[in-house]
């Protein structure tokens, strides 16, 4: 007997990152980057493109890396349990962020 998937949950769609993150150039760029290419950088001028480093707040987390999630089975008082539930749909997944935060402000050197 075929194992029938459950309609509950849907599988994500998975879209390969270079389809997302790079679209090819077109001819006309091609011409534009050419002479540029053809020069040294010592003779190209940066003075109008500003200098900029990503503040903290830019970095996204987990963009592009995902942590394998495991499935456990986890005792926790009812009432701890009641106050992360009150938080919404998402309960699980903040207490993940309170465990993963604590994690990080208590790191031993290993």
């Amino acid at each position: 007997m075929a194992k029938r998937k459950s309609v509950s949950s849907r599988q994500e769609r998975r879209v390969p990152a270079n389809a997302l993150f790079t679209t090819p150039i077109t001819s006309k760029q091609r011409r534009e980057l050419k002479p540029l290419s053809d020069r040294p950088d010592s003779e190209i001028d940066f003075s109008d493109a500003p200098e900029r480093r990503p503040r903290v707040s830019d970095v996204e987390l987990g963009r592009f890396y995902r942590p394998i999630k495991q499935l456990v089975s986890l005792r926790v008082d009812a009432d701890v349990l009641n106050w992360f539930r009150g938080r919404g749909k998402k309960y699980q997944t903040y207490m993940n962020e309170v465990l993963r935060r604590e994690m990080q402000t208590n790191k031993r050197g290993r």
